[in-house]
């Protein structure tokens, strides 16, 4: 993979001990934990996990630094396709596509930035069959980024999703193929 990349404004790259420092500054502020299933991360487990994603081949997490600021992050973790397990063709083909933004940069269209770089990454680059990305269906602004994309709402999960402070949320499933963003039929809003 080519780091660092460009994200529209933002650059793209893998975290560094002090980048997940600033992280760690707003990744607990509520506005950020109201939209994460996981509300309480132990704050060396997240460095660590963080850290040793940078050596990890299926996993594409990266910071979006904004003139020296960590503005968000994005993940984007390869998996196995499902299917018949007899040959190579499902291994390693689809990607789990994730991102934060820190609150006092939201509604700069940053998210809608990092998730457009890392699935042009996905099928540009990694030859990925098919990207998917989850969010509460409360999550307005989340789910907005992935229809800007040409993303497909292909599933809502009836309270499908534990929230600690909410219980039990709904949830929305939103997918791409390949041959739909590289066709163009995507909108690259």
């Amino acid at each position: 993979m080519t780091w660092p990349r460009p994200a529209g404004p933002l650059t793209l790259r893998p975290p560094t001990d002090d980048d997940i420092d600033q992280a760690l500054t707003w990744r607990y502020h509520p506005e950020v934990t109201k939209w994460l299933i996981r509300t309480e991360v132990d704050p060396d487990a997240f460095r660590k996990a963080w850290l040793d994603a940078r050596d990890d081949p299926n996993d594409s997490s990266a910071v979006a630094e904004l003139d020296g600021v960590i503005v968000g992050t994005g993940a984007l973790e390869v998996q196995d396709g499902l299917g018949q397990t007899h040959g190579d063709e499902w291994r390693a083909t689809e990607g789990l596509l994730g991102y934060l933004i820190d609150p006092r940069f939201a509604g700069n269209g940053y998210a809608t930035a990092i998730a457009r770089a890392l699935l042009e990454l996905s099928f540009t680059e990694l030859g990925l069959r098919r990207v998917t990305a989850g969010c509460f269906a409360d999550n307005l602004a989340s789910w907005r980024v992935m229809e800007r994309l040409g993303m497909r709402r292909e599933q809502h999960g009836v309270k499908d999703s534990w929230h600690a402070e909410f219980g039990w949320v709904d949830g929305f499933t939103y997918g791409i193929l390949a041959d739909e963003w590289l066709s163009g039929v995507a909108r690259r809003a």
